[in-house]
């Protein structure tokens, strides 16, 4: 299925009933006075996080999501039944914001979240409100809230442990294919991954995580160049960041100079992006002589002065991509370690209450 990350929907709340002027009349009880019940509250309409969506694809297909309304009121005091609230599934990881203004409302990034987007209506009141010593037949009640409609701009960031970053055909699809169940495109030609891919790397039945193979960035692509921003905000979802460097380009580049045109677009686009944790993967070993391997990978990264962990694979032909794999799933452990740490951390045990809480 073809990745959707952006979609725009219209939501409309339910409208509020409305009270209603009303008199108990019944047989011998000439004063019965007002009794006309207040109406019901609208509906709203919220979007929840739902495990088993990946893409906005179905947004495509439905346009428009409204909630019910709320009935209005009746005699001997009822009050309207109110709308039911419409809960929207989207998947988790997507940011909603104003199509038109775009001003930022929220995002839902775990099971469950939700985000409320449009406010039912609150119900009018029954003439019954409006009794006092001295208006005690009132003849006034009022309208419930009119329905709140909004246009609402939907995008996915890809949510994954892992991220691979590189300029096109750095070997980053063929790479995923290899650690992986995902298929993504792999050609000899630039711009063959036209949307991200995700992929989860098992090691084991209780340890694996997920990886997402972004679309090859270019230079200017911080100002729109080539696939450009559109992909370069899902880099800021993932935990770690790989940046390939492929020791043949095919257009016969530098690849020093291939990866520093990278890490400015990342600088440009996001100053914490550059700040993200990033480990440097050499790659289409396979291209060179055995004997000359070694010596390019020590080239590059006393080239790049970089201290960062580096590795050097053949995702062609799997070679070096278990130690990779291994040490990645090494590194989300201890960080998820060390945020648990600090959780505990932030516990103080109340006396009170017979528990630890959160300070």
């Amino acid at each position: 299925m073809k990745f959707v990350d952006e979609a725009i929907i219209k939501v409309e709340s339910g409208k509020g009933g409305n009270g209603i002027v009303s008199f108990r009349r019944e047989k011998y009880i000439p004063f019965g006075g007002p009794d006309g019940g207040d109406g019901g509250d609208g509906g709203s309409v919220y979007l929840v996080a739902h495990p088993s969506m990946n893409t906005l694809i179905d947004f495509r297909q439905q346009y428009f999501y409204k909630a019910e309304n709320g009935q209005s009121g009746q005699s001997k005091e009822k009050t309207g039944k109110a709308g039911e609230d419409l809960f929207v599934p989207v998947p988790i990881g997507t940011v909603v914001s104003e199509a038109e203004t775009g001003e930022y409302i929220g995002e839902v990034i775990k099971e469950g979240d939700k985000l409320l987007v449009a406010k039912g209506g609150f119900h009018g009141l029954g003439n019954t409100r409006y009794k006092s010593s001295v208006n005690r037949a009132p003849r006034q009640c009022s309208k419930g809230s009119p329905v709140e409609v909004r246009k609402l701009q939907l995008e996915l960031k890809v949510l994954a442990d892992v991220g691979l970053l590189g300029l096109p055909n750095a070997g980053k699809s063929t790479f995923i294919r290899s650690v992986s169940a995902a298929t993504p495109k792999v050609a000899d030609y630039p711009f063959t991954t036209m949307f991200p891919n995700l992929g989860v790397v098992s090691l084991s039945h209780s340890r694996s995580f997920v990886i997402a193979d972004i679309p090859g960035i270019i230079e200017g692509a911080a100002e729109g160049a080539g696939l450009g921003i559109q992909f370069l905000k899902h880099v800021s979802r993932t935990g770690l960041l790989l940046h390939f460097i492929d020791v043949a380009p095919y257009d016969e580049g530098d690849p020093i100079e291939n990866f520093r045109a990278i890490e400015k677009e990342l600088e440009k686009y996001d100053q914490e992006l550059i700040k993200k944790e990033r480990w440097l993967v050499v790659n289409k070993l396979d291209l060179l002589p055995e004997e000359e391997r070694q010596s390019t990978f020590d080239h590059i990264v006393k080239e790049l002065n970089w201290q960062e962990p580096a590795y050097m694979i053949s995702g062609l032909n799997k070679q070096g991509t278990e130690k990779l794999v291994a040490a990645i799933m090494d590194n989300i452990e201890r960080n998820q370690e060390s945020e648990k740490d600090e959780e505990e951390e932030e516990m103080i045990y109340d006396p009170v209450l017979g528990k630890l809480v959160k300070v």
